[in-house]
């Protein structure tokens, strides 16, 4: 972005003078006085914290402005250019809807319980073959988030992929009527969040707010195997397509083959044309084809999918492989979990080929509420001990599938569990098992922090 102070305070209605500012220039917004490049507005925001705190470390970082909520006494020098509002985080809102409109690309918004950060990945490469796209950095897809996401266009971008979380109801409307998408995208309904809205019926009527900003003359791209998805659509009016592994939708995969570190597909549209992702498990090859229907709408050829999508960057820590200090090769997945997700990552260890021994190291999924024990114990009937040889565990739900493998007759010797406060032994234990040619699955929420014991992993 680059933009006049004076512009900046118009679009947000700002409500001090801010004559001798006017000229100061903008090219970019942070809400981190520790992370932003000179030239940014700061955005004070109340959380734990109150951001007003920092606001002159943020000058003393390259802040060249600063917002200022209305009900706090202003205590910067007469020399820092400051933009008083109601509320700074509404501010921020409104300023990103106002560039949107200023810029207009084309927007592609993207859900799901799972699968989203992939998607909006490959998306975001398929488009970049033939347009200038911008897309969510890392996770930031909340009502923080995507703002920023927005703010960070250059004005050459003809195409936004904005990534959109939720865990909450009406989240998702507030989003799709902050950004009015052009494709709305959701790849499934899983269990993610379900200690927030009970049932699955509920968090797809949640995730369906995300057509609630839709254009009228936009498309809703969705999952066409998911039953719920498929009646929520039928009140849609704006065009629908469907992607999925049934005959009836849009694009479907055909000749499926997986490989150690990728997997080859072909789709319906394009009989003759062979797709290469790099990354395991089928699950991934239905996010592929939720961004193929997005190319597909915007004209990309399909020799440009096929290139966008064999060098796809991806998210750090969505099921990455690394390679391990002894040897073994790691499939990593350390940023989120839920028991759809940890389900088909189980699956797609126990059918990769190996010389060694396949491990899975499985810590805490997080917000499953009054249906958390049960849903880790349900990861039991995903682990053959004939394929998953060592089964590590951390935290206290995990307790559950431990107690859920002893009853099924997994050999006891072969399950280990540990708090999340023993990660270090965790990873003694780990070391002292592992050999060159093994396999190694880390998945868990976030809050678990395997990543920490990725970093040891691959210390050499």
């Amino acid at each position: 972005m680059k933009m006049k102070l004076a512009e900046i305070a118009k679009a947000i209605g700002a409500e001090n003078n801010i004559e001798q500012w006017k000229d100061v220039e903008i090219t970019s917004v942070a809400f981190d006085s520790r992370q932003l490049d000179s030239g940014a507005l700061f955005i004070p925001l109340q959380g734990a914290q109150d951001g007003h705190q920092y606001v002159e470390s943020a000058f003393a970082n390259g802040a060249v402005a600063t917002l200022w909520a209305s009900d706090h006494d202003v205590t910067t020098t007469d020399d820092q250019p400051i933009l008083v509002v109601d509320d700074p985080l509404e501010s921020l809102q409104q300023l990103s809807k106002y560039y949107l409109h200023k810029i207009n690309p084309i927007v592609v918004a993207v859900t799901g319980s799972n699968g989203k950060t992939t998607t909006k990945d490959m998306t975001a490469s398929i488009l970049s073959t033939q347009l200038n796209v911008t897309k969510t950095h890392a996770n930031f897809n909340n009502e923080i988030g995507v703002p920023v996401t927005l703010l960070n266009m250059e004005s050459s971008t003809e195409v936004v992929v904005v990534e959109m979380g939720m865990d909450r109801p009406g989240q998702l409307d507030f989003l799709s009527k902050l950004v009015s998408p052009d494709f709305a995208v959701i790849t499934m309904i899983g269990e993610a969040h379900i200690e927030f809205f009970g049932t699955r019926d509920k968090i797809a009527d949640a995730k369906m707010e995300i057509v609630h900003g839709l254009k009228e003359d936009g498309t809703f791209i969705f999952n066409g195997d998911e039953p719920l998805l498929q009646e929520r659509a039928a009140n849609v009016e704006q065009r629908k397509v469907t992607f999925g592994r049934q005959l009836t939708d849009d694009f479907y995969a055909t000749s499926v083959k997986q490989h150690e570190t990728s997997i080859d597909f072909k789709v319906n549209e394009w009989p003759d044309e062979e797709f290469t992702i790099p990354m395991v498990g089928e699950y991934n090859v239905n996010n592929a084809l939720a961004a193929i229907a997005v190319g597909k709408q915007l004209h990309i050829t399909p020799a440009h999918i096929k290139k966008a999508l064999k060098n796809v960057e991806l998210t750090e820590n969505r099921a990455e492989w690394v390679d391990g200090a002894q040897g073994e090769k790691i499939l990593s997945d350390v940023y989120n979990s839920n028991p759809t997700a940890a389900k088909q990552v189980l699956k797609t260890i126990e059918e990769l080929p190996t010389a060694g021994k396949r491990i899975a190291v499985l810590g805490d999924m997080l917000e499953l509420g009054d249906a958390s024990a049960r849903l880790h114990a349900s990861l039991a009937a995903n682990i053959d001990p004939k394929k998953i040889e060592e089964v590590y565990l951390v935290g206290s739900e995990m307790e559950n599938l431990r107690n859920a493998l002893e009853e099924q007759d997994y050999p006891a010797s072969a399950i280990h569990h540990y708090s999340t406060t023993e990660l270090d032994k965790l990873v003694a234990d780990l070391q002292a098992t592992i050999n060159a040619d093994d396999l190694v699955l880390l998945k868990a929420s976030h809050g678990i922090h395997l990543e920490k014991v990725l970093a040891e992993l691959t210390t050499k």
